[in-house]
């Protein structure tokens, strides 16, 4: 695949296939995924989140890849001690399915044994565009949300948590959250 940014090599695999994972990421210090369990516009079909989960953990330890930085979502986080966001009165019904995946696929990732550090980062539960400040807090299970029940972050300022934290890791083999 061609790119326009001479720093970026695109490469074509299957994240649900340890061989495919391992075979491109040798060499890397850490893999990034940002899978949607959505199709595709291109007619692909949705991706097992919590099969992608097994394969990118196991393809990462047999390319020696020592971290796994995946963008998850905010279905799970919980609301309550015990209650999950996904779960609670008034969650949107186009969203439940994702959401749930996106919970087997934590799930996975914590059941995981092995030398692979994996963070999954829980955005808050709205995101949309905006600025990037550089300023936001974060949490762990918890859905965090504002002095007015709000629980937002801008695009920009999520990519610079994540990126944050391939940098300076703060949660190694566990969940994250990030919101203003």
């Amino acid at each position: 695949m061609r790119s326009d940014n001479e720093r970026l090599t695109i490469v074509e695999g299957d994240a649900t296939d340890p061989a495919s994972v391992a075979k491109i990421s040798k060499g890397a210090d850490v893999i990034v995924n940002a899978l949607s369990p959505r199709p595709s516009p291109s007619g692909r079909p949705a991706t097992s989140l919590s099969r992608a989960a097994r394969a990118l953990i196991a393809g990462a330890t047999r390319a020696g890849v020592p971290r796994l930085i995946v963008v998850g979502g905010a279905g799970s986080l919980e609301v309550a001690p015990g209650v999950r966001l996904v779960d609670s009165p008034g969650f949107p019904e186009e969203y439940k399915e994702e959401s749930l995946s996106q919970a087997d696929a934590l799930s996975a990732y914590r059941a995981s044994a092995g030398d692979v550090d994996w963070t999954y980062i829980s955005p808050a539960a709205e995101m949309s565009a905006g600025t990037r400040t550089g300023r936001y807090r974060t949490g762990d299970d918890a859905l965090l949300v504002n002095a007015k029940g709000e629980s937002h972050i801008s695009y920009e300022d999520f990519a610079k948590a994540v990126l944050d934290e391939i940098e300076h890791p703060t949660h190694p083999r566990a969940r994250m959250t990030v919101a203003y």
